[in-house]
């Protein structure tokens, strides 16, 4: 497992080495190809995985946000899915896919603050505080005082946020919770770690194409089908480009001035702007988000989860991609029968991305169990 998964997620220690582009799922053994076979890393559609697309509109003191959904599934409890650090609602794309034909629910996948396509006044505040609350207005605006059963699924740092959201009562018709390999202990001690990590990220891509084959041949996503949907919602496109055409010429511009100019620090600056826009030029994608600067925020997310999560007074689960993640509180818990806990080895920090098929069958088993759903197609 690589240090970019501990420290882009938060709350992963490494215990094995990254093996790329080997998805634990059945999808994901579709992509892998024969020796000679050239791999195909370009981007698809969201509208392969999701039936709609939707942006919820929240009023707040400032004015309105706005927080983009995808959809799927007409009938059935709400499977409200919270992405990682980084990452975006996209994550859940084959998972959405996977669950839906297994059983009689309805997917909303959410961009939280500061992330995908979801546009918000303060982009900057994700503490864990306000991230709830948001998740709590888009439940309030999407089904007003009589929402459905909701299951709230969340993925490291959403994981984070689907327990402050429960145990702060923001969603009333919550039916059950699942945090997806994020554990307390482990994403305490991974914290320390984590600027080195982002430091050692490339800035910037040439292409989608480029960014999605890096995902995959770093280990930070090991399912190709995967990172094809989801590395959309993880980059965009570097601010001033519009096109090749577009960026050559600002930089022709910038030269000629230098050429008029005397030598100085005026030259230095616009020797600087000049190397910026040919990095622009050549590599026209970037992070959608700085998670460096997010830093403030990283031990609230975390710290008490345990106790928040055992304190939840609804069926809860917990799906970790090793055992060696268990700290004393949850392993207490776990012996005590607090939670359901299943281990899908094989898998790097993004499991559901990983192993969608898994984590369909667990969250599907889970729902049928507490009868929260009906199965579709003899599913057992």
């Amino acid at each position: 497992m690589s240090a970019l998964e501990k420290s882009m997620h938060l709350g992963r220690l490494p215990s094995r080495p990254p093996l790329p582009g080997s998805g634990g799922s059945q999808s994901g053994a579709k992509m892998r190809m024969g020796p000679g076979r050239k791999r195909d890393f370009s981007p698809v559609s969201w509208s392969q995985y999701f039936e709609s697309m939707e942006d919820v509109e929240v009023e707040n003191e400032t004015g309105k946000d706005t927080f983009r959904v995808y959809k799927s599934g007409s009938e059935g409890p709400v499977l409200l899915l919270l992405h990682g650090g980084g990452h975006s609602a996209l994550s859940w794309a084959v998972f959405t896919a996977a669950i839906i034909s297994r059983v009689q629910c309805r997917i909303v996948a959410l961009d939280l603050r500061g992330h995908g396509e979801t546009k918000v006044k303060n982009s900057e505040d994700l503490s864990a505080e306000t991230m709830a609350k948001d998740v709590g207005n888009v439940v309030e605006a999407m089904y007003g005082d009589l929402p459905p059963p909701i299951m709230l699924i969340g993925h490291s740092m959403g994981g984070a946020i689907a327990v402050h959201t429960a145990s702060s009562n923001l969603v009333p018709s919550l039916l059950g919770l699942c945090m997806i390999d994020v554990v307390e202990g482990t994403a305490m001690d991974a914290l320390n770690s984590m600027q080195n990590f982002l430091r050692g990220r490339p800035k910037t891509f040439k292409s989608l194409e480029n960014a999605i084959e890096w995902s995959v041949k770093s280990g930070q996503i090991r399912n190709l089908e995967s990172a094809r949907v989801s590395m959309v919602g993880q980059v965009k496109q570097c601010e001033g480009i519009t096109s090749p055409e577009g960026s050559k010429s600002i930089v022709e511009g910038i030269i000629e001035e230098e050429e008029e100019d005397e030598e100085g620090s005026e030259s230095v600056n616009k020797r600087k702007k000049e190397d910026d826009m040919e990095t622009k030029k050549d590599h026209p994608y970037t992070w959608r988000i700085e998670l460096a600067k997010t830093e403030k925020y990283w031990d609230g997310w975390f710290r008490g989860l345990s106790n928040l999560f055992l304190s939840c007074p609804i069926p809860k689960l917990l799906l970790l991609a090793g055992v060696d993640r268990l700290d004393k509180d949850l392993t207490i818990g776990q012996m005590q029968g607090k939670f359901q806990m299943q281990v899908l080895p094989q898998c790097g920090h993004a499991v559901h991305e990983d192993a969608p098929d898994k984590v369909a069958e667990a969250v599907a088993t889970f729902l049928i169990r507490h009868r929260f759903a009906e199965p579709i197609g003899g599913f057992q």
